[in-house]
């Protein structure tokens, strides 16, 4: 099944009931029992629901997955996947990775003695010099967040075999259908839902999606235990956004590859990081993993001015400012005052996360008319 009918029908049925064919939204925390132990496949909606059972079968089957659950947040589907994790394991994750990653790595999961490496991982041998008996899981977001940097997941996948070692990947920027990172070796993918699968920006969501029947009952087990479920009015809303996901992150795409192109030739602009750029590093590992460059894009101003950024950001009148990403419109950002404040200042400047990088999120409106209203506030 191609994956634009797998997004439209990819985990979905018609209701028994009454044959809607949309899925119902079953607002109900329990479910009557027949008799003890005996009922219809759902007992209490922390551990199932059908609404979100609905939805994830559906990003499973986008992700080549035979295992998805969902989760109240992209944060809540990492903590299920470190919490897999015991005290004394390590990890080895890139440098320039999603804030809130990085919080939580650092001031959750490290009071309970698990280590963290941040490496930057264009080079592998910054991997390979991390890894020790004690080295459980490798952590990759590819294309970076905001940096877009591109790390080989087959590459990275082959180190971890070796070592036996678990890989995830946070697959936020790219999507399922932009890159099948289980496809390409991955164990584990992470997404949050709330940007590009949602793609309308009015849910708040994360999924993990496994194909080891191992790691799917600890997945379960962990998401049954800890609670932080998604509610099912917000997979009902996710189950829609879905259906548009293939041509909704074409335009992306499309208006992405206009605003790069700008932006590149623009004499205030210092840098522009987008994949599709021939000098991009590593951009020709991102032509073979991904169908295409998507819709981020981050910048730097000449100068490299906090103030000249701030002042950028607040001009704009289409691009609006905000934090999050990957919805219809179009989004502008400071990560080092929004994003990745979390991280600290001499570790953002190692990364190039400086004062002055700004990271749009490019949506579906007319290229022509972002374009415009970037030139204006760069003027």
């Amino acid at each position: 099944m191609k994956f634009g009918t797998k997004a439209i029908h990819a985990g979905l049925e018609p209701d028994s009931a009454t044959g809607a064919i949309m899925t119902p939204i079953y607002q109900s925390s329990t479910y009557v029992q027949e008799a003890i132990g005996v009922n219809k496949g759902y007992a209490y909606s922390r551990t199932g629901n059908p609404t979100r059972a609905a939805l994830e079968k559906s990003i499973a089957a986008l992700e080549n997955a035979k295992y998805g659950a969902c989760f109240a947040s992209g944060l809540a589907a990492i903590d299920c996947c470190i919490k897999m994790l015991k005290p004394g394991d390590e990890v080895i994750s890139t440098n320039d990775l999603y804030g809130g990653s990085y919080r939580i790595f650092t001031t959750i999961f490290e009071q309970y003695g698990i280590q963290f490496h941040f490496v930057n991982m264009l080079n592998l041998e910054n991997i390979e010099q991390k890894i020790n008996a004690n080295t459980k899981l490798i952590w990759i977001e590819t294309p970076s967040n905001p940096m877009m940097n591109i790390i080989d997941i087959q590459a990275v996948s082959h180190l971890a075999k070796a070592h036996d070692i678990k890989l995830a990947i946070d697959n936020t920027f790219a999507t399922p259908y932009l890159q099948q990172a289980l496809d390409l070796g991955a164990d584990i993918v992470i997404h949050s839902v709330t940007k590009y699968l949602g793609g309308h920006s009015d849910v708040v969501m994360g999924a993990m999606v496994v194909n080891d029947e191992d790691l799917a009952k600890e997945m379960y087990r962990i998401q049954n235990s800890s609670g932080a479920i998604c509610g099912p009015f917000d997979a009902f809303l996710v189950l829609r956004g879905i259906k548009t996901l293939h041509l909704r992150m074409q335009r992306h795409c499309e208006n992405g590859a206009k605003i790069a192109h700008f932006l590149k030739n623009h004499p205030k602009v210092d840098k522009v990081y987008w994949p599709g750029f021939e000098d991009h590093p590593n951009h020709q590992i991102a032509k073979k993993q991904m169908k295409g460059f998507g819709g981020m894009v981050s910048f730097s101003l000449r100068g490299n001015q906090l103030e000249d950024a701030k002042n950028l950001v607040s001009r704009t009148k289409i691009f609006a400012l905000a934090e999050s990403l990957g919805g219809v419109e179009s989004l502008i950002g400071h990560p080092a005052t929004m994003t990745h404040a979390a991280i600290p200042y001499e570790k953002r400047q190692e990364s190039g996360v400086v004062d002055s990088l700004i990271r749009l999120s490019v949506g579906l409106e007319d290229a022509e008319d972002l374009i415009e209203d970037l030139e204006q506030a760069l003027a």
